[in-house]
């Protein structure tokens, strides 16, 4: 499977020290299917940094059968919980890999319905269903990142 990076630099040996620890599905290296996707994730740091990049990567799925998956096919109460907790810095889990839907821009503006309490988790899961997930993979371990294999990148 052909997966992607969308950032400000090249990033053909990922690693996960320059990783952010509050987000999605906690520290790690993050890539996406949808090249468009990480294509808007690059554009985002272009108008910050003026350079934008999309790293691509070759998954080797084969290799990865020995490793822990978490996979999120939906929205849904399971996936609503583990971003709380990854958000909160709380998840104690040993995923290697992690996949599921973006908490992008609109999904978002109703995940801080919730944290805030202005929805119950009913009602934000009732709502998140209506949105078309985008996908994410979260390449959480040293083994998980030795299943990707760096095949190019293009400047934005």
């Amino acid at each position: 499977m052909i997966l992607y990076h969308g950032g400000a630099v090249v990033i053909a040996a990922p690693d996960l020290l320059h990783s952010r620890r509050a987000v999605d599905f906690g520290p790690g290296f993050y890539v996406t299917p949808i090249y468009d996707q990480a294509r808007r994730w690059s554009e985002k740091r272009k108008r910050r940094l003026g350079v934008a990049v999309v790293s691509k990567y070759e998954f080797d799925e084969a290799a990865a059968a020995n490793l822990k998956i978490l996979r999120f096919d939906s929205y849904s109460e399971a996936w609503l919980d583990f971003i709380v907790k990854c958000r909160a810095i709380k998840d104690d889990s040993d995923w290697d890999v992690v996949s599921g839907g973006v908490a992008n821009d609109k999904v978002f503006d109703t995940l801080e319905a919730f944290f805030d309490g202005f929805a119950t988790k009913a009602q934000t899961i009732d709502r998140l269903r209506m949105e078309s997930p985008n996908m994410q993979y979260c390449f959480r371990t040293q083994a998980a990142l030795g299943t990707l294999h760096f095949t190019g990148s293009e400047q934005i």
